[in-house]
């Protein structure tokens, strides 16, 4: 996802996204039909929002099925760019900014070059950004696609408290935070700060005698709220403003964002060095010195965290993805391993 800046008043989202989707039998709109080989994700390691995509994408083991194209960390206001590969062009779609593929599908388009987006291959036109949808779609369109072992992230009986819980997650926690950073008046931020933190407050007691957010496995509410947590304290905190306490200053929030991070297909898509230049070198209005913080100290993350104790199994009646593929695998300088080393 883009982000435009301070507004006048209170941060609202432009969430008017390409609300097509991908199905087996092609009936959602825009008439998209899930063929393996045909569509690419585009994502990028620094975006919270893509960052869910990723993570969903390789636990469900869908790397032969969908292919992903990977941003840099960086843009201008015209465009995420593909700055990371040879010549600054994606090696499949083969364009430097995925503003190209937008603008193959709608040459008038006018709204935001988002992060994740499904491009169709054959065509080289984005097929969606509806980011809360795609990761839903992954798990109950691609599930022919699923590796052998794949979890189940959005269990049918566990629907309702899902999206419960997601719904006030993405206003006042994964929203929140942008909330604080974007205010343009002190008011502004001031309301968005006391709701975020009575946000996290209600999930350190809902996390204190559970593992999961909800049921005993991981599912799509944990994916959503892992990848602000990630971010808390390396941007959030300082950068948004975001300051009343640390993640590490939280024991069940803290506790459950090492276990995540500690879980295969978590903590080995975040790309810390990213994600600050990202933020840091980006939201120039933010920060316009444009230096990127040398902290926080990462090593925490790998530390025992003590949550087995609470019983359930990370991945249900399934099993763990395998490593990463070597040419989707982050840095290891840019991780947690790096700064424990």
């Amino acid at each position: 996802m883009a982000d435009k800046g301070y507004v006048e008043d209170d941060f609202e989202r432009d969430t008017a996204y390409i609300e097509d989707r991908i199905t087996v039998d092609g009936s959602g709109q825009g008439g998209w039909r899930v063929e393996p080989g045909r569509y690419r994700l585009v994502a990028a390691r620094a975006c919270p929002w893509a960052n869910r995509a990723i993570i969903v994408r390789r636990l469900l083991g869908l790397e032969d099925a969908i292919s992903m194209g990977l941003c840099g960390p960086t843009h201008d206001e015209r465009s995420w760019t593909f700055d990371l590969d040879p010549g600054g062009r994606d090696p499949v779609l083969g364009i430097e900014r995925l503003q190209e593929a937008y603008l193959a599908r709608f040459p008038d388009y006018s709204k935001g070059i988002t992060v994740p987006a499904v491009v169709d291959v054959p065509s080289g036109k984005v097929a969606t950004n509806d980011f809360p949808r795609i990761t839903l779609d992954l798990s109950l369109e691609w599930r022919d696609h699923h590796r052998d072992g794949a979890p189940d992230l959005y269990p049918e009986a566990w629907r309702d408290e899902i999206d419960e819980v997601d719904a006030w997650v993405y206003a006042d926690v994964n929203n929140g935070v942008y909330r604080c950073g974007f205010a343009g008046r002190q008011s502004s931020y001031e309301r968005a700060y006391d709701r975020l933190f009575a946000a996290l407050d209600r999930l350190e007691e809902r996390l204190t005698g559970r593992r999961y957010l909800v049921g005993d496995h991981v599912t799509e509410a944990d994916v959503r709220l892992f990848t602000t947590l990630a971010r808390f304290d390396p941007v959030y905190h300082g950068h948004f403003k975001c300051n009343r306490n640390k993640l590490t200053e939280m024991p069940a929030l803290w506790a459950y964002a090492r276990d995540l991070y500690q879980t295969p297909g978590f903590g080995d898509t975040i790309d810390f060095a990213q994600i600050k230049r990202h933020y840091y070198v980006v939201h120039t209005d933010i920060n316009p010195t444009g230096i990127v913080p040398k902290g926080p100290d990462l090593s925490g993350w790998l530390t025992p965290h003590g949550r087995e104790a609470l019983g359930g199994r990370p991945f249900g009646d399934g099993t763990p993805p395998g490593p990463p593929r070597r040419d989707e695998a982050v840095p290891v300088e840019h991780t947690a391993a790096a700064a424990a080393a």
